[in-house]
């Protein structure tokens, strides 16, 4: 299935979880705000939002420091 992710364009699994693609890129969950479409995906809902066809997901990772 084909998707963008931070503007690059992926294949990935067919019924992959936002939860799944950010544990594959070896992110923290806790850490990353999603937008799918356009829209903000609440951290509690990247288990059940299964990505589609065509989707655009952009994902930010926050970064601590001094």
């Amino acid at each position: 299935m084909h998707v963008i992710i931070n503007g690059k364009p992926e294949d990935i699994s067919l019924g992959t979880t936002i939860q799944k693609l950010i544990e594959a890129k070896k992110l923290d969950p806790s850490r990353v705000v999603a937008e799918l479409n356009r829209k903000i995906v609440p951290g509690d809902q990247f288990q059940e939002t299964k990505l589609q066809e065509d989707d655009r997901l952009e994902l930010l990772q926050f970064v601590g420091g001094g």
